[in-house]
């Protein structure tokens, strides 16, 4: 193998990874154009025709709802979690990471384990609660528990870079006098900012793609998310309305992939600094 195939072939394999990735945006994209019959029935990736009705039809109104009012509820919820995350979680691994308290490791290894729980697992004593609460049929059940420290996930990522971070630091800060919570704030927190965009990051993306748990306690349809318009679309009982359907998912996928374009270098940033120290 000459030197110049060993240097364009690892290129050639990326770029055909890359085209295999992108593909099924590609085909989501295309089918967003296609007319009502060949959604189901024409394997081409091209429409013969464009069909721009379909995103009228998606714009025009969900079950009596705006796409203005679903895509405001649909960041509402993602907001209120990306700040519960951020919040919550960072002060729990700063918790486990810098403070010395009785059972610490006991505690820290509980929490690691209740990564292994399924979320089916909690969903019922979840509902239970917030149902006596008469919180159900509102946003408070899927924002509320993300300022409980609950995702131990995110709580995990941040104790690995907060252990690689300097303790000289925090020192020199406890000798001007600064506490625990100050040194949190102003020190620790700042340099922990790429492993808090990878909270938020993950946060958004996994609350705006959330369709199970929204489809539980949500039931009004002004209420409803982008996620749960989607399901509207698709009828058991009669004909089922796959291009604006396909349309409407169009416009919920590009928040995330704006989003995840703004930040991607803190993405990777926080990752492999997390999964290198501590």
């Amino acid at each position: 193998m000459n030197i110049a195939t060993k240097r364009w072939l690892p290129h050639t394999i990326s770029a055909v990874a890359l085209l295999v990735l992108l593909y099924p945006l590609a085909w989501l994209l295309a089918t967003s154009l296609k007319p009502a019959d060949e959604v189901m029935t024409s394997l081409d990736l091209w429409p013969s025709h464009l069909e721009w009705s379909n995103y009228t039809t998606a714009l025009d109104r969900v079950s009596g709802v705006t796409v203005t009012r679903l895509l405001g509820n649909t960041v509402l919820i993602a907001g209120g979690a990306v700040l519960g995350n951020v919040l919550s979680c960072s002060l729990a691994a700063y918790a486990f990471a810098r403070l010395r308290f009785r059972m610490s490791k006991v505690m820290f290894a509980f929490m690691v384990a209740t990564l292994m729980l399924p979320h089916h697992v909690v969903l019922i004593p979840q509902y239970i609660i917030f149902n006596r609460l008469g919180l159900v049929d509102s946003y408070w059940p899927l924002i509320l528990p993300k300022f409980l420290a609950t995702e131990a996930f995110f709580v995990f990522l941040i104790v690995q870079f907060m252990r690689g971070l300097p303790r000289e630091l925090e020192e020199s800060a406890r000798i001007d006098g600064c506490g625990p919570f100050r040194t949190y704030w102003s020190i620790t927190l700042p340099l922990a900012r790429p492993a808090l965009i990878t909270t938020a990051i993950f946060t958004f993306i996994w609350t705006w793609n959330d369709f199970f748990t929204q489809m539980i306690y949500l039931f009004a349809p002004e209420k409803y998310t982008i996620t749960l318009a989607l399901s509207s679309f698709v009828d058991l009982s009669s004909t089922s309305a796959y291009g604006p359907m396909f349309a409407m998912s169009v416009i919920s996928v590009l928040p995330i992939v704006l989003f995840f374009f703004v930040f991607q270098r803190y993405l990777v940033q926080g990752m492999a600094t997390s999964g290198l120290k501590g």
